[in-house]
């Protein structure tokens, strides 16, 4: 495909499938307990938040190796970057496995994963930068964001029904397994760069990774941004952290949570396949991100006081849908509102967001809920508050000048 003095290459789809396929793998290891809280504290024998600490050590490493990531990433490119996050994947996925009976040996092994986490997930804006044209750009970030989503969808939804069948141990040995062959997948397949960049030369340069890194801290509408992202991705967290122990006080099983978590994915998945493509093609971002956070909002209300199965399967798909949509979004307008500061740069201050205030209110749902009950209303009513405090501050965006111009178009 030729458009004016510039090419963009089929490979670039083999690549961004390679790339999703370890962002799945890596999120599936991040939320594999989320949904079989209970029966991994009677396993191991620790509290529940022992058991949330198996996922919140991912939010915790994040904080550190954030920036080193993305300067890896920014400096180093793709290929060493992402292959850095797919090795620790696939190793201490393995190595999960092979001591899943222990649990300090499984969180030794949880931490090591984590570390390759901001390795890969930082790298979805460059990904899409380097190999995709600015009108397909958050189409590919939002396929890329959308591998985060099925990872988190399979490690919600199947968690559950391996352990039945195979015990904890037996689960973990699978999952390990899966990690390798992700590694093996892009170590074939993966590729730094098209032979001609998918823009005309110079449309899309970028200043270096610190001096990128005070630019971007210096722009109102990513500081905003980052605000947004402060909120519903640490809402997210929480609540895919805690979703068995939200829903279990009105009467729901562990498999009912999972499913309730999973369908939470499958709408991410449907928003980030209709919603950035829209996007694209409006060239707008501003007002994508504006109706989607207002659809989380009224999802997690749904969540917070669904009596009923059914409403609270509705709810958790309208907040997926809304909320995991405008993630991808507001990946690509914070990677152009940065401009001209590195896509690994601006992606990683979004996510490093979410894990920040992930780690605070997961601390806060434990500490808040009912001592007698273990129900989670009140906390869950803070966190209503908030995400409407986050729609206030999206409102408050400008759309920036890279997508109102014909850079890359």
């Amino acid at each position: 495909m030729k458009e004016a003095s510039f090419r963009v290459y089929g490979y670039r789809w083999i690549v961004l499938l390679v790339f999703m396929c370890v962002v799945a793998v890596n999120q599936l290891c991040w939320i594999t307990f989320a949904s079989i809280t209970s029966r991994a504290t009677e396993y191991y024998e620790v509290s529940d938040l022992s058991i949330g600490l198996l996922s919140m050590s991912f939010m915790i490493v994040y904080i550190f190796v954030c920036i080193p990531a993305s300067w890896a990433i920014d400096t180093y490119g793709i290929r060493v970057g992402v292959g850095i996050g797919a090795a620790l994947t696939g190793l201490f996925g393995l190595m999960r496995g092979l001591v899943a009976e222990s649990y300090a040996l499984v969180l030794v092994a949880q931490v090591g994963i984590a570390i390759g986490q901001p390795f890969i997930n930082n790298a979805v804006t460059k990904v899409a930068a380097r190999w995709f044209p600015l009108q397909e750009r958050a189409t590919a970030s939002g396929l890329g964001t959308l591998a985060m989503y099925l990872g988190m969808a399979a490690g919600l939804a199947l968690t559950p029904f391996l352990t039945d069948r195979f015990d904890i141990p037996g689960m973990l040995v699978a999952y390990g397994m899966v990690a390798m062959a992700a590694l093996v997948v892009f170590s074939l397949l993966a590729r730094e760069r098209p032979p001609t960049p998918p823009c005309p030369p110079g449309a899309d340069d970028r200043s270096l990774v610190f001096d990128g890194l005070k630019q971007t801290l210096r722009r109102k509408d990513f500081v905003l941004l980052m605000m947004v992202f402060f909120i519903g991705l640490g809402m997210f967290n929480a609540v895919t952290t805690w979703i068995e122990d939200v829903v279990a006080p009105r009467g729901f099983s562990s498999n009912q949570a999972g499913l309730a978590g999973g369908l939470m994915i499958v709408g991410g998945v449907a928003g980030a396949l209709i919603v950035p493509s829209l996007s694209d093609r409006a060239r707008r971002r501003v007002p994508f991100i504006v109706v989607t956070f207002a659809g989380a909002t009224m999802g997690l209300a749904g969540i917070a006081f669904a009596e009923s199965y059914w409403l609270l399967l509705a709810s958790a798909f309208v907040m997926g849908f809304g909320l995991l949509s405008a993630g991808p979004i507001g990946f690509q307008y914070g990677a152009e509102a940065a401009y001209p500061a590195p896509e690994g740069t601006s992606n990683g201050l979004l996510l490093l967001m979410g894990q920040i205030s992930g780690i605070a209110f997961i601390f806060a749902m434990d500490g808040l809920k009912d001592t007698g009950t273990g129900s989670m209303t009140v906390p869950l009513i803070g966190l209503i508050v908030l995400m409407a405090l986050g729609l206030l501050i999206s409102t408050r965006l400008r759309e920036s000048a890279l997508i109102k111009g014909d850079a890359c178009r």
